[in-house]
């Protein structure tokens, strides 16, 4: 089991972008062309990264999620795309997407069939291993619908672990492990680490305010059980996929979601339309700043400090002996709030000992100037926004 996951990948949190959440299981071409899941769509979002920025600041995986297959797997036993949709296949899709530089990803189950109900992996671990990476794919979501058992949804996610590295091929491996173990039994993290690159741990994030505060609010509750086991190679995912550039977001909450997944070192996997995004979501989404807090090489996660009223205070130790400091405001009527908290709470009284350079990071970037370890800072912040720190 130490050796399942050998494959040296992940070493920082992975990003790319990913169709579910913005383009969900749309299969009708001829009434929706622009927004079906489709090859099309995956060579539009590909030349759109590699044009645009998005693969120089580090957006590498373009992922296909559930809907691309057909509804029955070929004469030799193999999933097969939907020949309609995918008329070249997942490899002709492959080879244009390396051709711009990036990598591509790919969505099955470890279950009889797809939550959309497509056909799934059970009983076909290797076979399916085998044929991503015949089709040169380079990631691997594998969700967790339609297993009969907690036992075969272990030995499932454990199988195509393995068989993934018998390919011999580099696959990113992505799990749905403890979120589907959760409603009955406590996940093992050091095992789930042992077999996958990340793993997901809540629900679907929708393109909305109360999606974002329900997935931060559970992190901090569980923060104890699963900060610690992050790290280079397998990351907790509070589930990727950032709604910035869509519609349900306001300005300020769209910059708390990037500085939040940032803290929590989680997987940067944006569902949006790339070809129709606003220059300031953009703008936010290719942030280095942000992008270099989320990728810090020491490969710590960040938690929750403080919760004090509408306000919490959260870091992430970084290489170099910084920090990353986000400030939370939780309250969603009236105007900014201040919030002040002393420097001597910040690494456990080291961040700013004997003293500290602040830089604000978000929502705009600025220097704070130099503070000494006995200092307090204010902090001014919009309803349900957060201003990102680097001390």
């Amino acid at each position: 089991a130490a050796l399942a996951l050998d494959n040296g990948l992940a070493r920082t949190p992975p990003m790319g972008w990913l169709h579910w959440e913005r383009f969900l299981c749309a299969t009708d071409c001829a009434a929706e062309p622009r927004r079906c899941v489709s090859e099309q769509l995956f060579v539009e979002m590909a030349d759109r990264m590699a044009a645009e920025g998005w693969r120089d600041v580090g957006y590498e995986f373009i992922c296909i999620d559930d809907c691309w297959m057909a509804p029955t797997r070929d004469r030799q036993g193999r999933l097969q795309a939907d020949p309609k949709r995918f008329p070249g296949g997942i490899r002709r899709l492959a080879d244009y997407v390396h051709s711009k530089g990036l990598k591509l990803g790919i969505y099955s189950d470890v279950g009889n069939k797809t939550c959309a109900g497509f056909p799934g992996s059970y009983n076909h671990y290797e076979l399916d291993a085998q044929t991503f990476a015949s089709w040169g794919v380079d990631l691997l979501k594998f969700d967790g619908c339609n297993s009969d058992s907690l036992e075969l949804l272990a030995e499932g996610y454990r199988r195509m672990s393995l068989a993934l590295n018998r390919t011999g091929r580099s696959i990113v491996y992505s799990c749905e492990w403890p979120f589907y173990l959760r409603p009955v039994q406590q996940p093992n993290y050091t095992e789930i680490k042992q077999y996958c690159n990340h793993w997901r741990n809540f629900y679907d994030v929708y393109d909305s305010w109360s999606s974002i505060k329900n997935i931060l609010d559970w992190t901090a509750l569980h923060q104890d059980t699963i900060v610690k086991i992050a790290g280079p190679g397998g990351w907790n995912d509070p589930d990727m996929a950032l709604v910035i550039g869509n519609f349900g977001l306001s300005w300020d909450q769209s910059v708390t979601q990037m500085a939040m997944w940032a803290i929590m070192a989680a997987p940067l996997f944006m569902s949006n339309d790339l070809r129709h995004i606003r220059p300031e979501a953009k703008c936010l989404l290719q942030n280095k700043e942000v992008i270099a807090i989320n990728q810090d090489p020491l490969g710590k996660q960040g938690y929750q400090l403080i919760k004090d009223k509408n306000f919490q205070l959260w870091e992430r130790p970084l290489s170099g002996r910084a920090y990353a400091v986000a400030v939370l405001n939780h309250q969603e009527i009236g105007g900014p709030q201040n919030f002040t908290f002393s420097l001597t709470f910040l690494g456990n009284g080291l961040a700013c000992n004997p003293a500290c350079c602040i830089q604000q990071v978000l929502p705009a970037s600025r220097a704070w100037g130099v503070y000494s370890w006995i200092s307090s800072l204010s902090v001014e912040v919009n309803p349900t926004g957060t201003v990102l720190l680097k001390v």
